[in-house]
């Protein structure tokens, strides 16, 4: 079975190569995003992927407008790491940018973040406008229009590590707290 770093990558590259067989009346249905998963993981090698079921979710309104609140951004971007190859808009899927914890970066100079670690459908899918994926520009537009009453000093990184446990036990409550610390009202999820 494979596991993080290079045997991940290997077998993702494998499993790409293979996806690449298959036909383009398939590849150009709605995107079926439960059923791509379920064959992603079946050709990665993994056991079947078991959906998270939660009966009970805490919703939590926001206790004012939002122009009165302070936003918090998180992305599942990847700071650029030049010697991860390309990792450009429109890159070919790369798994040596995949990063593996929680990390943090200043709103007012930003780290460069990518999406090239990422399993998106290119075929139907660009990159070009990096506001679909990290949209930290038109947050700072809806601060300055009075949208938005601001944003924390800085954004946050959420790994793609593909293992609910991991997410769930480690990376969601790292987020929590720094989100909390940094006193934000409401955070804005902006998964690729």
């Amino acid at each position: 079975m494979p596991n993080d770093g290079a045997d991940l990558t290997a077998a993702t590259d494998q499993a790409a190569d293979r996806s690449a067989a298959l036909p383009e009346a398939y590849l150009s249905q709605p995107i079926r995003y439960i059923d791509r998963t379920r064959r992603w993981y079946e050709l990665l090698g993994y056991e079947p992927y078991r959906w998270p079921r939660y009966d009970e979710v805490p919703f939590t309104p926001l206790t004012k407008p939002l122009a009165g609140s302070r936003l918090a951004l998180v992305t599942t971007a990847a700071p650029v790491r030049p010697d991860a190859g390309d990792q450009g808009p429109g890159a070919a899927y790369n798994g040596a940018a995949k990063f593996f914890d929680v990390y943090t970066s200043p709103v007012d100079d930003p780290a460069d973040v990518r999406i090239s670690h990422i399993g998106y459908d290119r075929t139907h899918t660009g990159a070009e406008d990096p506001n679909t994926w990290f949209p930290l520009g038109r947050l700072q537009e809806a601060v300055a229009a009075g949208r938005i009453g601001g944003l924390t000093e800085r954004f946050y990184g959420a790994p793609t590590v593909r293992r609910q446990r991991t997410t769930t036990d480690e990376h969601a409550p790292q987020l929590a707290e720094l989100i909390r610390a940094d006193g934000a009202d409401v955070a804005l999820l902006v998964p690729v």
